[in-house]
């Protein structure tokens, strides 16, 4: 009669080694609820200043300040009636519009002329080339504030102080270094057999750059798009310096007249003013914000 088959002592112990004992549902759903729990506080503080603006557009200015409940038993749309009136004499329809031309104007000079000074540094070799880059590049170290004053007085002397001109002069002239580092790093991405291929079908930089660069680019551009936009929209120190009549104020400037140190200060409409600010950029992000990593990524073509 054969002995019984026995397995060998180091088998049993590598075997528990390598399975070990499965988790139980209950270690599970702890880890989950735990998980979730830390995500949700992170979110409520993340949201807590969106949530407060929203609240206190509603609330009486007695209850704004020096108050941080959000719930009010006197929630009203006074603030918003008061927002939509206007102020010092201007409608708030006026300062949407403002806002608008310079956003607008933002993104169409960006785009233009950011995608073709992109073209030159990727696509075009001349003398200097990687010098003039270096040098774009480093205006990037350069702080805003140092130009400040030399870039008044001479748009002062040339009478454009109070006009949109200083503010959207330099989107046209690819001052903003960003967008066009961004889009060289994209089009440096593309393959070169697409210019040799259109040169030998005759093929010269201005049809390249429109027919094939402009095409492949679409992630890139919308992607400044909606940076040129938003900087654009928010942007407070640019018109504060060049604009003077209330007229012609964007709407960053418009929510400063409702902050007077001097006399009464209408907090609540100045919120409710903010909340309706942030709805065109939230519009304009959702609609586009699936291009951003795209074009960030800088990846070129895909398959």
């Amino acid at each position: 009669m054969s002995a019984p088959s026995t397995v060998p002592a180091a088998e049993y112990s590598t075997t528990a080694e390598y399975n070990p004992k499965p988790e139980t549902t209950l270690g599970r759903t702890l880890r989950s609820v735990a998980f979730h729990t830390a995500a949700l506080a992170l979110v409520a503080v993340v949201l807590y200043p969106a949530l407060w603006m929203i609240t206190s557009s509603l609330k009486p200015n007695s209850e704004i300040i020096g108050n941080p409940a959000l719930w009010s038993e006197n929630f009203s749309l006074d603030n918003f009636v008061t927002a939509l009136d206007g102020i010092g004499g201007v409608t708030t329809a006026q300062f949407f519009t403002n806002s608008l031309i310079l956003a607008v104007g933002s993104v169409i000079g960006t785009v233009l002329s950011a995608s073709v000074s992109a073209y030159a540094f990727a696509r075009i070799t001349f003398p200097g080339r990687s010098m003039f880059f270096g040098m774009m590049i480093a205006t990037l170290l350069l702080p805003f504030h140092v130009v400040i004053i030399p870039q008044y007085i001479i748009f002062q002397q040339l009478g454009l102080v109070d006009t949109y001109v200083p503010l959207l002069i330099g989107k046209f002239l690819a001052a903003d270094a960003f967008f066009v580092f961004l889009m060289v790093q994209f089009m440096r991405n593309l393959p070169r057999d697409l210019d040799e291929a259109a040169r030998i079908d005759g093929a010269g930089h201005v049809r390249i750059f429109g027919s094939i660069m402009l095409p492949l680019m679409k992630p890139a551009l919308i992607s400044s798009s909606i940076f040129a936009f938003i900087w654009s929209w928010n942007d407070f120190l640019g018109p504060l310096l060049y604009l003077n009549t209330p007229e012609k104020y964007p709407l960053p400037l418009a929510l400063r007249l409702f902050v007077d140190q001097t006399q009464s200060s209408d907090y609540g409409a100045m919120i409710a003013m903010s909340v309706l600010a942030l709805l065109p950029v939230l519009a304009f992000f959702l609609v586009f914000q699936r291009y951003i990593v795209e074009g960030v990524s800088t990846q070129g073509l895909k398959g």
